[in-house]
């Protein structure tokens, strides 16, 4: 059975479709990139599976189990853990306190302080960030690391990555994927990464779905959407219009 089963999801705004009969799954263990230029959809895609967002129609199971229509938190309980693009942690708290607050949010509902803070710990430890740091003084790519870190601390069966690699440079973009592809293969967590730079993330997602004005046009593995004309056309424009 599927971690993630979406089924005709579609989410309107009055009278503008933002996501248009959207159907995708996600295996256990896969790493599923969900792909497409700005405006394509992703994003509202990804609030509408994470409970930010109630789906005008259609359906979301995780394990089976509708997930549509519930609120964030709910959602997170049930077992799905996100990251923002933006991340907002709370400067006042050091590390692990923003992770500890996180934990007691996670799935299986209420939990003791000292489970929170072993979570807490645990998720700093795969993110790479120490127990004992301050949020004052993180650049770009250590904030990413702690929005990974608060998510992880929830204990998802399945991570949402919301463009993890935005305002990173070069390197900092390879240790953010090699992270993801780490704690696929340590933790065995299954996860959707949803971004609009393709080049890193194509070398280590399983399969691709790529959305263009709120619909799949493509779904298929890696190597296969860099041979597709469709996917070309929506990244780089019609083959006419590109330079030789």
């Amino acid at each position: 059975m599927a971690v993630l089963s979406v089924r005709g999801l579609t989410k309107k705004f009055g009278g503008f479709t933002a996501v248009d009969q959207v159907s995708f799954e996600v295996e256990q263990g896969e790493i599923l990139g969900l792909l497409g230029p700005n405006g394509s959809g992703k994003s509202t895609t990804f609030n509408c599976i994470a409970g930010m967002l109630r789906p005008t129609a259609g359906s979301v199971r995780l394990d089976g189990q509708e997930i549509a229509g519930l609120t964030a938190d709910a959602a997170c309980r049930k077992g799905i853990g996100r990251t923002f693009q933006i991340p907002r942690p709370f400067r006042e708290l050091s590390l692990l306190e923003n992770a500890v607050l996180a934990a007691h949010f996670g799935a299986g509902g209420a939990i003791s302080a000292a489970e929170a803070e072993a979570r807490a710990r645990d998720a700093l430890a795969l993110a790479q960030l120490p127990a004992d740091g301050q949020v004052k003084g993180l650049g770009a790519a250590g904030l990413k690391k702690l929005e990974l870190a608060r998510a992880l601390a929830t204990k998802p069966k399945l991570l949402l990555a919301d463009e993890s690699l935005g305002g990173l440079d070069q390197g900092e973009m390879r240790q953010a994927a090699d992270m993801l592809k780490r704690i696929r293969d340590q933790r065995g967590i299954t996860i959707v990464w949803v971004e609009h730079i393709m080049g890193v993330l194509l070398s280590v997602v399983d399969r691709v779905v790529v959305l263009d004005h709120g619909a799949v046009i493509f779904s298929g593995t890696p190597g296969e959407a860099q041979r597709d004309e469709r996917v070309a056309e929506v990244y780089l424009g019609p083959p006419e219009t590109r330079a030789a």
